[in-house]
């Protein structure tokens, strides 16, 4: 499978989980801490997994848009996606993530709602990455 690539971006970490993140353009800068959960001190930075839902959350809206496009179903300005994001260890070995998508679609019906989120699914580009390596949950609300 090949990718048309329309747009690229560049960033890197220093420190690890107890470090910092940055983008090339110095749009996006964060200081990172690890999780009390994950043997952390807990700090006031955020955490890849955050930064994961965070872009899940802004990339399925996007797809749910496209979907609308072309089943010609205008998506709801308000609609929101929360994403949920866990990690942990493997039973195989080593760490894993797992996602669920919380999906809110005011003012459509549930059927329309969810042949929408069925749709976007196959469109996200994150969707796209994770299937078959990370359990996706999806959820109407």
């Amino acid at each position: 499978m090949s990718v048309d690539v329309k747009y690229t971006t560049t960033a890197s970490a220093i420190g690890g989980r107890e470090g910092a993140a940055s983008s090339e353009d110095g749009r996006f800068e964060a200081k990172l801490s690890t999780p009390r959960e994950l043997g952390g001190a807990g700090g006031d930075g955020t955490n890849p997994e955050q930064l994961f839902a965070a872009g899940y959350s802004a990339c399925f809206i996007g797809a749910l848009k496209v979907a609308g496009q072309q089943m010609k179903v205008k998506v709801p300005d308000d609609a929101k996606v929360t994403a949920t994001v866990g990690i942990g260890p493997r039973s195989a070995g080593g760490f894993g993530i797992t996602t669920d998508l919380l999906v809110d679609l005011p003012g459509l019906d549930r059927g329309t709602a969810q042949e929408l989120i069925d749709a976007a699914h196959q469109i996200c580009p994150y969707s796209n990455a994770t299937r078959g390596n990370v359990e996706v949950g999806l959820t109407l609300a």
